[in-house]
């Protein structure tokens, strides 16, 4: 039997979602399941159980909810596009997604291995201006192609078997990640609060979250060491489309890079006009706000760029050294302060007048260098093997890619022909 094809609307159908009023308490933390963008891209699966939130059946009803049934797909459609599940349980969304219900040729993990598949696709033909978004219209219009259900259904089966064991591989790489980060952290820490001599004697700091430190160490804020400050509330009007690139915090990779790939840009004659907002190479830049704030990125190889106002910079003075500067915004007490004295709730945020009053241990500068030079080799060598580690990860994640689009495109033909 040749396979079927056409439009997806005419094999699917498609629902769009909504948001019940945050502000009704009625409508929040009932039995119902809410899936948003956020959840979907937090699985390690093709299946969504749990949603982060809960409605009620109130809320559904007055705010005319589309609920699917088990079996379902629930697909993000504003940036990012692209991540999706099956539905394990009954289950509503938020506007961000778009739920497609298979008809009767359509297997759904099929349909979701086809639309996993083409993500590529479905980014290219989003449209939008505040935010890109994929329309209902524009992924019904999307041609798709169905072999017979019994098809569908080996090559599904065949995928979740394959798939899971490429899955549980990269799952144990970013095990092994997170310990490598863990023992990063803890050398780091060591070395900047308790020195490399483990005979040396010791002294109370005085600082909970240091404990004890080197007898000849003492303790300085922050902002003895370093020179601090935020950036400029740039309009939004302001902005064109080629100049002076602007750091914010989605320049700030967790890598601890600085990349102005996806920068936005200031006029040229911006760089005299706020030249005390110009950042320097040998900064280093951390997030004040949202869900990142602390994390901290070296900023090199930049000719000039401007500062945003969420971000702040800290550039070393005469006591310190930039390396060992580094390592101590890198530590665990410098994050646990962070941790601490960031408010805000859902939306944490740190002055940079807080972060200059963070207490840190500190010893003359010849035993910075000494500290930076000794430990700079055991941190290149994990540096090392987390970099290998990344690019078996990337071409398990390519492997993973291409036997799903080569299984729901026909081209493993004993899937076919059985």
């Amino acid at each position: 039997m040749k396979p079927t094809s056409g439009a997806l609307r005419y094999f699917c159908r498609i629902k769009n979602g909504a948001t019940p009023a945050s502000v009704e308490p009625e409508y929040w933390d009932g039995n119902i399941k809410w899936a948003t963008p956020e959840d979907l891209g937090k699985l390690m699966s093709n299946k969504i159980i749990n949603t982060k939130r809960l409605i009620t059946e109130k809320a559904v009803e007055e705010c005319n909810l589309s609920v699917l049934l088990e079996g379902a797909v629930i697909i993000s459609t504003r940036a990012p596009i692209g991540h999706m599940a099956i539905n394990e349980s009954l289950m509503a969304f938020n506007q961000g997604c778009r739920g497609i219900i298979p008809g009767d040729q359509v297997h759904g993990p099929f349909l979701y291995y086809m639309l996993k598949s083409r993500t590529c696709e479905l980014n290219a033909i989003a449209n939008g201006t505040t935010f890109v978004e994929l329309s209902r219209d524009e992924l019904a219009a999307v041609l798709v192609e169905f072999p017979p259900l019994d098809t569908q259904r080996r090559i599904a089966q065949f995928l979740d078997e394959k798939t899971a064991r490429i899955d549980a591989l990269i799952e144990k790489k970013h095990e092994l990640l997170d310990r490598l980060a863990e023992k990063r952290q803890a050398l780091i820490t060591r070395a900047v609060t308790k020195g490399l001599d483990s005979d040396v004697p010791m002294k109370p700091s005085g600082v909970e979250w240091i404990g004890e430190i080197p007898r000849h160490w003492g303790t300085k804020r922050l902002k003895q060491i370093s020179e601090i400050f935020t950036g400029y509330a740039f309009r939004s009007t302001d902005f064109v489309d080629s100049g002076i690139p602007v750091l914010r915090i989605g320049n700030i990779q967790f890598d601890g890079t600085i990349s102005l790939q996806d920068a936005k840009f200031l006029p040229i004659y911006f760089k005299e006009r706020y030249r005390n907002w110009l950042v320097q190479n040998g900064d280093y830049a951390m997030a004040m706000t949202g869900a990142t704030v602390g994390k901290v990125g070296r900023v090199s190889n930049i000719c000039f760029a401007l500062l945003n106002q969420r971000v702040c910079i800290m550039r070393q003075n005469k006591n310190s050294t930039r390396d060992f500067l580094w390592l101590l915004l890198n530590s665990n007490p410098f994050r646990k302060f962070v941790e601490l004295e960031a408010f805000g709730g859902a939306q944490p945020n740190i002055s940079a007048d807080k972060i200059g009053l963070c207490q840190i241990a500190i010893p003359e500068k010849s035993e910075q260098a000494e500290i930076i030079l000794k430990i700079s080799r055991p941190l290149a060598e994990i540096d090392k093997i987390e970099e290998k580690i990344q690019l078996s990860i990337v071409h398990l994640q390519e492997y993973r890619s291409a036997l799903v689009t080569a299984a729901v495109i026909g081209q493993i033909q004993e899937l076919v022909e059985q």
